[in-house]
């Protein structure tokens, strides 16, 4: 998708797939028959720049056809580079805009609260998005309110634009830092399927507190030259490094 379109975040895209096919897969309850449905979890990419591994997930599990991804990006595409919830079935909200996600995801999880409503609510930061002080007053907000049917997932896979985090802005001790704000708190192998459905199908991690769950990823997981790779933050491959990460993530099926 990003090698057709010429532009894209592949990186970030390959860190949280693992986390994306374990949530819709397995862990949210949702129609996509009724996108809408009154009772459905919430899913919040407040990453939404890695658009196309969030486009996938919704196709693959059946929001729209998969012979829509084709379309990624390309002009008056619904498939945008950020999502758009006003175009693209399953898409709770319009993101991108880093640190954003989780504040909407505070005053989702609350509705449901004040509602008495049974649904949850889930967001995926990145890391770096970690950086922006949206995100801790939101924290703040959700643990003052007690809102255990809040779930956020950190993709800590330690890269964003530029930099890794520890250089750009400084984020440990990240899980003291959430347990501090008043959450409750885990810390999992992001590409571990089994370790990852434990911790979603035990939710919340503590009756009373949001739970965070930092997922220790790879950026560019499964594609050995862009592994752990900055500059793969965004990026295009050529025909040859495309021909070569399929080849790699065939094999590792």
């Amino acid at each position: 998708m990003v090698y057709t379109a010429r532009m894209g975040h592949p990186g970030g895209d390959l860190s949280s797939a693992d986390i994306l096919s374990v949530l819709y897969f397995a862990v949210l309850r949702l129609d996509p028959h009724d996108p809408a449905a009154p009772e459905r979890d919430r899913f919040i990419m407040s990453k939404g720049h890695c658009s196309a591994s969030f486009y996938v997930a919704l196709a693959a599990s059946g929001f729209f056809p998969l012979e829509e991804l084709d379309s990624y990006m390309q002009p008056l595409s619904a498939l945008c580079g950020h999502p758009d919830r006003n175009k693209v079935p399953g898409v709770e909200a319009c993101t991108g805009s880093l640190g954003h996600g989780l504040p909407l995801a505070v005053g989702t999880a609350l509705t449901a609260r004040m509602d008495g409503a049974s649904w949850r609510t889930f967001v995926l930061t990145g890391d770096g998005e970690l950086q922006e002080g949206s995100n801790w007053e939101a924290a703040m907000a959700a643990a003052h309110y007690g809102l255990d049917n809040l779930t956020l997932i950190v993709d800590r896979n330690r890269l964003q634009q530029g930099d890794p985090t520890e250089e750009a802005m400084r984020l440990e001790p990240l899980l003291e830092k959430w347990r501090a704000f008043g959450w409750a708190v885990a810390e999992v192998d992001g590409h571990d399927v089994s370790a990852l459905l434990n911790l979603f199908h035990g939710l919340p991690l503590e009756r009373g507190k949001p739970s965070c769950i930092v997922a220790h990823t790879h950026k560019g997981k499964g594609v050995s030259f862009m592994e752990d790779r900055v500059e793969w933050h965004h990026k295009v491959p050529n025909e040859e490094q495309l021909a070569a990460a399929l080849r790699e993530l065939e094999a590792a099926q």
